[in-house]
């Protein structure tokens, strides 16, 4: 018969695995859980793969143009709805359009530059031309003062103190629903910068703040020059090139289009594809910004 105190012990002994065997379901439980939250996830990227993956930190190949919140606010932004559905706004001018750019601190510069002038900046002339010669051939664009002077301020400074020269083109884009070059960044690697931020113009600035329509995605057409970012009022030097109509939510600012010659050369560079295939990573051909300059 075993003693009080070995019963004592064999009792304990039997708490103490009933405990362990509760505590491996519940961390059973838990990883399913994630998991399982990690699959749904997946499921819902999957769906709106096209709709989330410009952004100006990709290393992840994410999106963060996640909220509805417009750069513009109620009382100045149009409350009529877009032209036709599924396209994107007819322009509508508004007291904020240029009438005080900002370009706050943000990370480290990834090549040394001075920001742009600050405040109010003309809009017009209203369309201005630029000239990207790559290593794949010429990229012409006009870029749409009028629409985005922010945007377009930015890009001209950087593009007149040599900030995209000899820089790559980090990433192709080749699925159905979207298909650009992305540029822009000194690093190459999806992450870098100017060392300043600021905010989405055209055709963010055309919905009100809180409208459905920003979560929505729309046509952005062959031809088109936008930028790239992490989130609203995150824009910075990175910027793609559409070659073929592409649906995003209307959270990228669009300060461009692109000429027939660079349409051709973007073409050229998504025929070759992706290194190491897939549908999405740096292009098969490397391509260089050997100069970025105002005409």
């Amino acid at each position: 018969m075993p003693t009080n105190e070995e019963r004592r012990e064999n009792a304990k002994r039997k708490l103490e695995r009933q405990l362990q065997r509760r505590e491996e379901q519940a961390k059973k439980r838990r990883t399913m859980t994630i998991v399982g939250g990690a699959a749904a996830a997946l499921v819902v990227i999957a769906a709106v793969v096209a709709t989330v993956v410009i952004t100006r930190n990709d290393s992840g190949n994410t999106a963060s143009a996640s909220t509805s919140e417009s750069t513009s606010s109620v009382f100045d932004a149009p409350t009529a709805a877009p032209a036709a559905t599924g396209q994107l706004p007819e322009f509508a001018p508004l007291a904020s359009t240029g009438a005080d750019c900002q370009y706050p601190a943000a990370q480290p510069a990834s090549k040394k530059n001075t920001p742009p002038r600050t405040g109010k900046v003309p809009t017009e002339p209203a369309t201005v031309s630029a000239s990207m010669a790559t290593s794949q051939g010429n990229i012409g664009l006009q870029l749409d003062n009028a629409k985005s002077p922010c945007t377009v301020n930015s890009f001209a400074s950087l593009a007149q103190q040599g900030y995209f020269n000899d820089t790559p083109c980090h990433r192709l884009t080749t699925s159905p629903s979207l298909a650009v070059l992305q540029c822009g960044d000194p690093t190459g690697q999806g992450t870098g910068g100017p060392g300043y931020e600021f905010g989405n113009e055209y055709p963010t600035d055309q919905y009100p703040a809180g409208d459905p329509g920003l979560q929505q995605p729309v046509v952005y057409p062959r031809g088109t020059l936008a930028m790239a970012n992490a989130g609203p009022g995150t824009n910075g030097s990175q910027f793609f090139l559409v070659y073929k109509d592409s649906q995003l939510p209307p959270q990228y600012t669009v300060f461009g289009t692109i000429d027939e010659t660079g349409l051709a050369t973007l073409d050229k560079i998504a025929e070759a594809g992706i290194n190491g295939g897939g549908a999405d990573g740096p292009p098969a051909q490397e391509v260089t910004i050997k100069t970025l300059a105002l005409d």
